[in-house]
């Protein structure tokens, strides 16, 4: 057990070394953080993943047409969503931000993988605890299998938003 401990910390030392280092700024939605790194601050993206809203706009209410779920049902499960979030990240917090192939999305977001400080992977941890759904979009692919069967996993045991499902 020892060695897995001592693997493990290795690992993610040499990650962490690789990685961007970031602090939590605040939590914009289950999908969106905001962070200090490298002097600035970014708004990022989690790549890979969708939250449902978490208030009325344009993509709530495509949602909730698309889903046939009342809109008061949809921004419920964003605000569950960002509950869940801040559960594991609060201002202040170390997190590390990993890269795929395009680094913005059309809103001019940094897309990002996160890492917290603990070395748990959060884009993956949105979607395992059943508070988001996997948003592939080429080519930030790399975790796309991961993400499907994480998704697949919470829906069958039915966790997080998949409870009463």
């Amino acid at each position: 057990m020892r060695f897995k401990i001592g693997l493990f910390l290795i690992l993610f030392s040499i990650f962490a070394a690789a990685a961007e280092k970031a602090v939590i700024k605040r939590i914009i939605d289950g999908d969106t953080i905001s962070v200090f790194s490298g002097g600035k601050i970014l708004k990022i993206r989690l790549i890979g993943i969708d939250a449902p809203e978490s208030m009325e706009n344009k993509k709530s209410l495509r949602n909730s047409n698309m889903s046939g779920k009342d809109i008061k049902t949809i921004i419920s499960q964003g605000k569950q969503a960002i509950a869940f979030l801040k559960t594991h990240l609060k201002k202040g917090d170390v997190v590390f931000l990993e890269f795929d192939i395009v680094n913005h999305d059309k809103y001019g977001r940094t897309l990002a993988y996160v890492y917290l400080s603990d070395g748990r992977f959060l884009n993956n941890l949105m979607i395992s605890s059943g508070y988001a759904s996997p948003l592939t979009i080429a080519p930030n692919v790399k975790y796309k299998d991961l993400f499907l069967k994480s998704f697949q996993t919470a829906r069958e045991n039915k966790i997080g938003l998949w409870a009463d499902k």
